[in-house]
């Protein structure tokens, strides 16, 4: 019996970090033979610099046509990087995605993701903000998972800045060994709940981008790629970053954390009341242990 895999996402799940002739491989690529022993049917429709809602718009069509067992759909980094970014609109359309595709049969994977502000080492006026964002994606993330019953990996806690070979020259996007673990995780995390999947990934052999690396994708592709999320990100963030500044000399960000973990479980409880029905004929995955709340500084 042959299986399907969709994959649903942004540059992340397209692969970028992971090249091979042609064009990107990926994870949901390392990781699509190894779900069943039998064979295994792989569409990957994720695109670079794709929202939640182009997965729910454009992706997700697609994905249900297709009648997948699996679908990825990893999705959130690209809204925290818009100055329109609005917590409830992200998880609203996120939670029709994993609604869609469970009510479908298809069982979801999902991952929370790294703060993009610590991957890239920016100051704290700036990363905050970021981090502040990315911690609502990851909580409603982590919420609506265990509602629908995905399989959830909580990818922000993998070694990414500990281990400097699982990331790609720009530090944002995995390398070849990152796209690597990602796929043996999810293979772990479904064989641990049950599902008859076939065997690990193999691990390939792969070298750690060198500072060569880094210098060479900054000069061919680094520029190119500020220039574009900098005429819409960048007056927006520079706006928060001086509000955050402000905060620091005060002493008051913990305001700021406050708020957004306030807003955050309000928008949580919306989207996981009884009238939002998990998906059927399907036990809850257990819960995962909400992610911890940095203790803020001040200085």
């Amino acid at each position: 019996m042959t299986v399907r895999f969709a994959a649903l996402g942004d540059s992340l799940t397209e692969g970028v970090g992971d090249p091979v002739p042609g064009g990107w491989r990926g994870w949901a690529a390392l990781l699509a033979p190894a779900l069943s022993p039998d064979p295994v049917e792989f569409r990957n429709l994720a695109n670079s610099g794709a929202l939640s809602r182009d997965l729910l718009v454009s992706q997700l069509p697609t994905a249900l046509a297709l009648r997948p067992q699996f679908a990825a759909v990893l999705v959130g980094g690209n809204d925290t990087l818009r100055a329109s970014f609005a917590l409830e609109t992200t998880a609203r359309q996120f939670a029709s995605v994993l609604s869609s595709l469970t009510s479908a049969g298809a069982v979801p994977l999902t991952a929370c993701l790294p703060d993009p502000g610590r991957l890239l080492g920016l100051p704290a006026p700036l990363a905050r903000p970021l981090a502040r964002r990315m911690r609502g994606v990851n909580a409603v993330v982590h919420a609506l998972s265990a509602h629908y019953g995905a399989v959830h990996l909580h990818l922000a806690e993998l070694p990414w800045t500990e281990r400097r070979e699982l990331l790609s020259a720009d530090r944002l996007h995995p390398s070849t060994a990152g796209h690597q673990l990602i796929a043996r995780e999810f293979h772990a995390l479904l064989a641990g709940g049950g599902h008859p999947v076939g065997a690990a990934p193999a691990r390939l052999a792969v070298r750690s981008p060198g500072r060569g690396a880094d210098l060479w994708w900054l000069a061919t592709q680094g520029t190119r790629w500020v220039a574009a999320r900098s005429t819409d990100l960048l007056p927006g963030l520079i706006a928060l970053a001086v509000l955050e500044a402000r905060h620091l000399l005060r002493g008051s960000t913990r305001r700021l954390d406050r708020a957004e973990a306030d807003a955050t479980a309000a928008i949580i409880a919306r989207l996981t009341t009884a009238t939002h029905d998990p998906a059927p004929n399907r036990s809850p995955a257990p819960a995962p242990a909400p992610a911890p709340t940095p203790t803020p500084t001040n200085g």
